[in-house]
């Protein structure tokens, strides 16, 4: 099914305010199903007949998996069970906002340095592939000692005037097969792990995984699970496969009857902070947990946003900078033979 992340979150909304306006659930799916997008339509169809048959709202979506996550039928099934599923709901709706919120913050402050590099990628194609080509031919005319950056951009042309084709196939075969190769477990794993070193992009990523532990697993908690079976799902939430080995490795040690802060801080893990494992530490002494957790998460949302942010503003003149040496060397090459020309001409 095409249900987009917006779909989702327009049914959760919905739904959470025709409950708490007192509208009876059955009624409730059928309003949200007419209004809803085709694809989403087809899915609450299906919920509505199963809910109308007798099957709890838990259930029903809990058969769609491309759909809701565990982690949305955890929390449905913990708000039937508990007599809150408005407020399950308001809250799912809530979490769901800041996940939007913070994939535009991040896209937003990616979104320039992408472009540039991908416009700068496509013209330094076209040129090297058209235009530089037919320079070779006219500098090889010129009865004057060349310079070394024209020899240098000469010789760049005559490559791709006799292989381009063949190059720029390969680069983007290479880009291709980086990407699938990147899809596969053992790879992702080594690519993961060494994501959270990289600077800034480490930073964005450690942030991102900590912010929807922390949230995800307050929430959960919140809601009554018990400490394992809120760690199992919030860990499948996870996207970094290094987090998720991390995590399980806690999740093990909880079973085993420690405490998260002493789980977490048992071993040396790259993606925790010193700063994180405390406050847990002080919320499971303090008796609030979920609390701490869901503070935790607000605070990473913050630290992508101003590390986004300084991203962005220290790439965007580093660009600049890059592009502007990449003409300048071009304009060199070309004019420098054209100027000894004009002297021994003049001369």
């Amino acid at each position: 099914m095409g249900v987009s992340r917006e779909d989702k979150l327009f049914m959760t909304k919905h739904l959470s305010t025709l409950i708490m306006a007192g509208v009876p659930l059955s009624e409730s799916l059928e309003t949200v199903r007419d209004q809803a997008s085709p694809d989403l339509a087809k899915v609450m169809k299906k919920i509505c007949d199963d809910v109308e048959n007798g099957s709890t709202l838990a259930k029903a979506m809990g058969k769609h998996k491309r759909v809701f996550d565990e982690f949305f039928v955890s929390l449905i099934e913990a708000g039937e069970t508990a007599g809150t599923l408005d407020e399950n709901l308001k809250f799912l709706a809530e979490q769901m906002d800041k996940d939007f919120s913070l994939r535009r913050k991040i896209s937003g402050a990616l979104m320039y340095p992408g472009l540039v590099i991908g416009a700068t990628t496509v013209m330094g194609i076209l040129i090297s592939w058209f235009v530089l080509p037919k320079l070779v031919d006219l500098f090889n005319s010129f009865q004057v000692e060349l310079p070394m950056t024209t020899k240098v951009l000469m010789w760049f042309a005559a490559l791709m005037r006799d292989y381009g084709t063949f190059i720029v196939l390969g680069f983007f075969g290479t880009i291709f097969g980086l990407m699938a190769l990147v899809q596969m477990r053992p790879v992702r794993q080594v690519v993961d792990r060494w994501l959270i070193g990289v600077p800034f992009v480490g930073k964005v990523v450690v942030f991102g995984e900590m912010g929807k532990f922390s949230r995800n697993l307050g929430t959960l908690l919140k809601s009554g699970l018990p400490v394992v079976q809120a760690m199992e799902i919030t860990i499948n939430t996870l996207g970094n496969l290094q987090f998720k080995k991390d995590f399980g490795e806690v999740k093990k040690k909880i079973a085993e009857g420690k405490s998260l802060y002493s789980a977490m801080s048992a071993k040396r893990y790259r993606g925790f902070s010193k700063m994180s494992v405390r406050m847990i530490d002080v919320g499971e002494k303090s008796g609030n947990l979920e609390e701490m957790l869901i503070y935790l998460s607000t605070y990473y949302d913050e630290e992508i946003d101003n590390v986004s942010k300084n991203m962005s503003t220290l790439l965007e003149p580093a660009l600049l900078l890059f592009i502007g040496v990449v003409v300048a060397f071009t304009a060199l090459a070309i004019i420098s033979p054209i100027y000894s020309l004009m002297g021994g001409i003049g001369g």
